[in-house]
This record gives C-alpha cells, sequence and structure tokens, in this order.
C-alpha cells in the first residue's frame, strides 16, 4: 500500500474516531501530496519517496512554526503545531541517530574520495539523496563539514 492510499484510509479513521487534530494534519498531508502529484505530471502515482520528501517538508515547517510560537509566548498554537507534527513524523522513516548519520557521511566521503571542503558539493549532492527523509538537511550539512573538516 502506497503512502498516499495509508493517508486515505487514515482520513476515514480519523473521521470515525472523531479524533480532529489527527482528522486535520493527515488532511494537510493529502493536500501537499495532491499538491505534488500535480505539479508532477497528475496522471501517476506520487512515488512513496516523493511523498516522504513531503512530508518532511511539512514536518519541518511545523517544527519552524512552533518554534517561533513558543518565542511569542504562544503556547497553545505551539502545542497544537507539535502534535500535527508528531501525526507527520508518523508517516516518515525512523530518523538516524548520530553515530548512524556519521557513519553513513563517513561511507559517502570514503566512496566518492572527498579529501578538503572543497569538494563538500560532491559529497552533499550525494548524501542528501541518500539520506533523504532520514535526517534534516541542516544536520547532513553539518556533519559533512565537521568530517570533512578532519581530512
Amino acid at each position: 500500500m502506497s503512502i498516499f492510499d495509508q493517508i486515505n484510509d487514515d482520513i476515514r479513521a480519523a473521521m470515525l474516531a472523531r479524533d480532529k487534530e489527527r482528522l486535520e494534519a493527515v488532511r494537510n498531508i493529502k493536500k501537499v501530496l495532491l499538491e505534488a502529484k500535480t505539479a508532477k505530471n497528475g496522471n501517476e502515482d506520487l512515488p512513496d519517496d516523493e511523498a516522504i520528501k513531503s512530508i518532511s517538508k511539512l514536518a519541518k515547517q511545523g517544527r519552524d512554526s512552533a518554534e517561533i510560537y513558543r518565542q511569542q509566548n504562544r503556547s497553545d498554537l505551539s502545542d497544537f503545531e507539535l502534535a500535527q507534527v508528531k501525526v507527520y513524523d508518523s508517516y516518515l522513516p525512523k530518523q538516524m541517530n548520530d553515530e548512524e548519520l556519521t557513519a553513513a557521511i563517513g561511507s559517502i566521503i570514503a566512496a566518492c574520495g572527498a579529501t578538503s571542503m572543497k569538494e563538500m558539493g560532491k559529497v552533499m549532492g550525494i548524501a542528501t539523496k541518500e539520506l533523504a527523509g532520514k535526517v534534516d538537511g541542516k544536520l547532513i550539512s553539518e556533519k559533512v563539514r565537521t568530517l570533512l573538516g578532519l581530512c
């Protein structure tokens, strides 16, 4: 079952359970996936990797919004955003921890033969494709910078 089909089933389940927060979050995901599907070509199914990228972007926006609300002492809105982010995260693959990220970036650096910061773009291109949805791009960049600085 594709992520898109799973979203449709979860919308139905949230409606039956009368779970307003989950229903709104899952509807947001469906909206984003439909936009991604129509932007691409509109006729075919959206591949799961594209769906994961879209959901990941939605989760990142939710975290950023929650942080802004928290800075403005709007805990009610911050809590709502974080609740939605929790639903978004349930559709994403398990996030990598620091050791797994270090190992993955280290193997990418070794595979492409990078030895200096000048080759960061080459490493980042490969790393962002391989680790998409598993870790935030900012963390990938920081780890690549750190590991290439040690070379």
